[in-house]
């Protein structure tokens, strides 16, 4: 039996109309997909298999937490991802993918295995950024990037990050072009 089998749907066999199956994305379920955007997580996966006249309908109802990198300090961080993903499946003459959610397998096979499909809609429900919420970042991490962002030495502020920076580091004799100081005056004002 292999590590994906339990997520093999038979689409030749089902009897009812409609089918419901219920899977729990854990930590070894992401270590066997060995793909790089999610390592760690707990997540739900209701999914429904509904037969029409041409093709098989499937509807994913995710629900759950994964752990990521936060973007800032690169410590793991919970992020919740809930989302619903639909997916079309038909019969054919050899496995294929085509435009839309739109899936062929061969019709001798009669089966799709939704393990990486369930991996993909989780990762796309990750959002772009994930930082820590305030004050929760890793101290030494963000002590070392206020020191090497800082835009003047008295700022003590833990979320700066040098947004104001206009010249590098070590270069304060250096006179600076007047249309940056006009730049820096619009990000105080804000």
């Amino acid at each position: 039996m292999g590590k994906f089998d339990k997520y093999k749907i038979d689409l030749k066999g089902m009897q009812e109309d409609v089918a419901k199956y219920e899977f729990l994305l854990d930590n070894l379920y992401f270590a066997n997909i060995d793909a790089p955007e999610v390592q760690k997580g707990k997540v739900n996966v209701q999914l429904t298999v509904k037969k029409t006249a041409h093709a098989f309908e499937f509807t994913f109802q995710t629900e759950g937490m994964v752990w990521v990198p936060c973007d800032r300090c690169l410590d793991d961080m919970e992020q919740p991802v809930s989302s619903t993903d639909k997916l079309m499946v038909k019969f054919g003459h050899e496995y294929a993918e085509e435009a839309d959610n739109l899936i062929v397998i061969p019709e001798e096979e009669g089966e799709i295995n939704v393990a990486w499909f369930m991996y993909e809609f989780v990762a796309l429900a990750i959002p772009m950024k994930h930082v820590h919420a305030p004050g929760k970042c890793n101290k030494a991490m963000t002590s070392k990037l206020n020191k090497h962002m800082r835009v003047a030495a008295d700022e003590n502020d833990e979320m700066d990050f040098g947004l104001g920076t206009a010249e590098p580091l070590g270069e304060e004799d250096t006179p600076i072009d007047p249309r940056w100081n006009d730049l820096k005056k619009i990000l105080d004002n804000n």
